[in-house]
């Protein structure tokens, strides 16, 4: 997913990862759609964002 595939916000989705490039800065994700994995998650704290992009700084 690049940042061309940013979309308006996603209010079902928070989001309080402020390095990521898709963050709004409001809580809330712009990307047009998220991955969570991995599948052998067994509970919340195992689970990770797959669409997580590190915000360009500069």
């Amino acid at each position: 997913m690049d940042n061309k595939e940013k979309t308006k916000v996603n209010k079902g989705i928070a989001c309080s990862v402020a390095t990521c490039t898709y963050n709004d800065n409001n809580g809330h994700c712009l990307a047009n759609k998220i991955a969570v994995g991995p599948s052998s998650a067994t509970c919340c704290a195992d689970t990770v964002c797959a669409t997580y992009r590190p915000r360009d700084i500069g």
